[in-house]
């Protein structure tokens, strides 16, 4: 490690979104800041393509993407909706090898597993295995969420806390320990205690003042399951004053039928979108934001004084939104409506609600994750060499 040390310090990113554009956006946010620090970064990408992410100047190399079957993520497809077979896997797994060894890396970061990405095994512990053999070995870390999905079958935690404790040097919790610890949601954490990094919330730098404006914003992050929040939301859009400006943004992701179904009929005051780049800066604009309660969308939302109306994602047993909506309406800092039975009535009486309540005051959390993150794996790096 020492004589490229002499160069910038490298690192070799993985990352995989199988149903949302959550994972890319946090690890694309990680990533950016990393290069700002004066890592040379190559992020692995394993998904669908989004836009922007990761950002243009970072190497990137591009696995054939696959996506979830369903929103249980009980399988794995290709890019076109076929079940990925053995010898689409192997071709992955070849390619991600040849990307590791060919990067020669510092440091691997490998997005969300072992906690996670269990679909991912049949290239990762391959990977981890390489990392191992490696000469000089890189440091190898896991960068993990803040809030993990919860109900998991037996042994799975153990199996979690075995493979952190052989293989990773540190585990990067993105969040806040004053708002929620990983033990909260991951009851073996003393297990691996040793290993914990917390870095703050990764959000997105302040957004500069937005350029269009409107009233009410209503997103679906990625879009794969977005289409009946943003249905409820036009429809609600038709029963509240015409002078209210609205933005829908359904998601890249969305369905192509269901975004053509969404376009009859916009009302005036209606916008509807797939994507907008700038919707950090249009938050700061908005006095209501309608979504889910992914981790960048609220990341995004703290950065601003915007009132939220958070529909956490349940479907398949999700828990990790829930919590998290939980944790900020019990600070005051959101609003939440049921994912199940959703209706424009229950979006309307929560935007006119949101509307007569007073826009909130600075969140006292801790959003700067994204360069603590740098700082920390350069000070595992500078204590390497001591």
């Amino acid at each position: 490690m020492a004589e490229s040390l002499m160069t910038a310090p490298r690192i070799f990113f993985y990352v995989q979104h199988l149903l949302g554009i959550g994972h890319i956006a946090r690890a694309s946010r990680i990533a950016n800041a990393l290069v700002k620090d004066g890592f040379d970064v190559t992020v692995v990408t394993g998904g669908l393509p989004v836009p922007g992410f990761p950002a243009e100047g970072i190497k990137t190399v591009a696995l054939p993407a696959v996506v979830a079957n369903d929103a249980g993520f009980s399988g794995l497809a290709d890019a076109d909706g076929r079940p990925a077979d053995e010898a689409f896997l192997n071709a992955r797994r070849q390619l991600l090898l040849g990307a590791f060894h060919a990067a020669r890396p510092d440091v691997v970061i490998i997005e969300a597993f072992p906690f996670g990405r269990r679909q991912m095994r049949f290239e990762l512990l391959p990977l981890l295995e390489a990392i191992g053999k490696a000469e000089p070995r890189p440091k190898l870390l896991s960068s993990v969420r803040d809030i993990l999905q919860e109900n998991r079958k037996a042994g799975r935690d153990a199996e979690t806390v075995a493979l952190v404790r052989d293989h990773f040097d540190a585990v990067l919790v993105h969040g806040d320990p004053g708002f929620i610890r990983l033990e909260d949601t991951f009851p073996l954490t003393p297990g691996i205690a040793d290993r914990l990094r917390y870095t703050g919330l990764v959000a997105a730098p302040p957004a500069p003042e937005p350029t269009e404006t409107f009233d009410i914003i209503a997103s679906a992050g990625g879009g794969a399951v977005g289409a009946e929040l943003i249905g409820a939301a036009k429809a609600a859009a038709a029963m509240l004053p015409a002078a209210l400006r609205w933005l829908l943004i359904s998601g890249p992701n969305l369905p192509e039928a269901d975004f053509a179904a969404l376009s009859r009929d916009v009302a005036q005051n209606v916008t509807l979108v797939r994507f907008r780049k700038d919707f950090p800066s249009l938050l700061r604009g908005a006095k209501v934001s309608i979504s889910q309660a992914g981790y960048n969308t609220v990341g995004d939302l703290l950065r601003t004084e915007c009132r939220a109306i958070l529909i956490p994602f349940v479907a398949g047993g999700e828990t990790e939104q829930t919590v998290r909506a939980e944790r900020l309406q019990a600070l005051g800092l959101a609003d939440i409506l049921p994912e199940k039975g959703l209706t424009p009535d229950h979006v309307k009486e929560a935007v006119e609600t949101a509307l007569a309540a007073p826009r909130r005051g600075p969140v006292l959390l801790d959003l700067d994750g994204a360069e603590k993150t740098a700082a920390i794996i350069r000070s595992m790096i500078a204590e390497s060499l001591a």
